[in-house]
């Protein structure tokens, strides 16, 4: 299975707005982010929970030692454009720290808990993303010290 041409797929029958051949639509969003390196624009289909009514995505990467690509280039811009469902809006990209990472980690692995496998398989910790809409924080909300640092130490992107 190449994993490029999946992701196509999956990114062109989301768009089209139909059924995503062998997944939930309503599960998945689309992100898409600034290729750290190249600059270019990443789209990246990926399943989400909710929390609170925001966006919260998994860089699980089904529990390898590296982080995904996504969330490599979301640690170097955490500017991202979402969409889900009908909508599409900027976001910030802000990592769950603390007892509210906690908080969602059990309620994910509850519903989900193939990511306690994943969590397993791996010596870091599985980062979890909410996904803000962009005027939350330019407004001055009180999470704007948990955006991703943009100055931290990345690899090549994809």
């Amino acid at each position: 299975m190449d994993i490029r041409e999946t992701n196509r797929r999956v990114i062109e029958q989301f768009r089209g707005g139909g059924p995503v051949e062998g997944m939930n639509r309503e599960g998945l969003v689309l992100i898409t982010t600034t290729g750290r390196v190249s600059g270019t624009p990443r789209t990246t289909p990926m399943m989400f929970i909710e929390d609170h009514g925001r966006v919260v995505v998994i860089a699980s990467n089904v529990g390898a030692a590296e982080h995904p690509q996504w969330y490599r280039n979301l640690v170097a811009d955490p500017s991202v454009t979402v969409e889900v469902g009908d909508r599409t809006y900027a976001a910030t990209a802000v990592t769950l720290v603390g007892d509210e990472r906690a908080r969602v980690w059990s309620r994910l692995v509850e519903g989900f808990p193939f990511f306690n496998d994943h969590q397993t398989n791996t010596t870091r910790e599985i980062p979890l993303v909410r996904l803000d809409p962009a005027e939350t924080l330019r407004s001055g909300g009180k999470d704007r010290d948990n955006v991703i640092n943009p100055t931290a130490e990345h690899g090549s992107d994809e």
